[in-house]
């Protein structure tokens, strides 16, 4: 509890003081121009319809229902003089000139916890795989200052990962980082759920950026297994999604193995694949 009580309370460092809003002024390819709007790059943000929009209420829905569902979240990336530029974590379809814009954070967070375990969660941190809400869950900043220099320890332990090839040829150290490049359809991700499998890690944190939709249920179903996710936590960003989502996929699962670690648990975090997070960076 004492834990739970001091991370709620560092959160608040992390929160917003008053609401603050904005309105869109332009859409311009990917991103929204908002004015009016002073907060920090990296702030999270929701775009409200306003009345009478296609994205408002049909009159079908309870009052208040439909604009919560239709509202499309995003996060600032810069400023152009008095404009604040915004990528939503969506589509742009359907903003309209006029609609509100509210700060929802000041920084992007993300709600950790051990309940995460055996879940597959999307780039938000949200479960998608049908299972049911998670609870007692706490509140860590998406971006965390690293670890000095002189405080990092040496790698000089063994990860067994559980495959005879890599053990005796290449031996993975605990806390080192280790790349796999290879050319398509050769067997990287079938090598990533041997790893998870086998591997003496407590726990494994995926990060599955940019792939196709049906490949993240066979990686789950067929790669994993039952096994193997049941130690693991899978955050999927397929291609279909916004850049912003990808990238965000590869943070939050960083912040979630980190959580682990700092538990005491040896983690092991897996990210398929780098190229397609570079791709989204640029």
């Amino acid at each position: 509890m004492t834990t739970i009580l001091s991370e709620q309370i560092k959160m608040l460092d992390h929160a917003a003081a008053m609401e603050l809003r904005g309105t869109v002024t332009q859409v311009r390819g990917l991103t929204v121009r908002v004015s009016d709007l002073p907060v920090p790059v990296g702030a999270l943000i929701r775009i409200k319809p306003k009345s009478g929009s296609s994205r408002a209420s049909s009159g079908l829905d309870a009052p208040g229902e439909a604009e919560a569902h239709q509202s499309i979240f995003g996060e600032v990336v810069a400023f152009d003089h008095d404009q604040t530029i915004v990528i939503p974590l969506g589509t742009t379809a359907g903003i309209c000139r006029g609609d509100i814009v509210v700060a929802e954070q000041f920084h992007p967070m993300v709600r950790v916890g051990r309940d995460l375990l055996g879940r597959v969660l999307d780039a938000q941190g949200d479960p998608i795989d049908g299972a049911g809400p998670m609870r007692d869950r706490v509140t860590r900043p998406l971006t965390r200052t690293p670890i000095e220099p002189m405080e990092r320890p040496l790698i000089d332990t063994p990860l067994i990962t559980g495959i005879r090839a890599i053990d005796a040829f290449l031996t993975v150290g605990c806390g080192q980082r280790l790349g796999v490049f290879a050319a398509p359809g050769v067997g990287k991700s079938i090598l990533l759920g041997m790893m998870a499998r086998n591997t003496a890690a407590a726990v494994n944190v995926i990060a599955l950026v940019g792939e196709r939709g049906r490949e993240v249920v066979d990686f789950v179903d067929n790669q994993l297994g039952p096994d193997g996710l049941a130690r693991s936590v899978v955050i999927c960003a397929t291609s279909d999604e916004p850049a912003l989502s990808r990238v965000r996929a590869a943070l939050v699962a960083t912040v979630i193995a980190e959580y682990f670690r700092d538990e005491g648990r040896d983690v092991l975090l897996m990210m398929d694949s780098l190229t397609r997070y570079c791709h989204a960076l640029r």
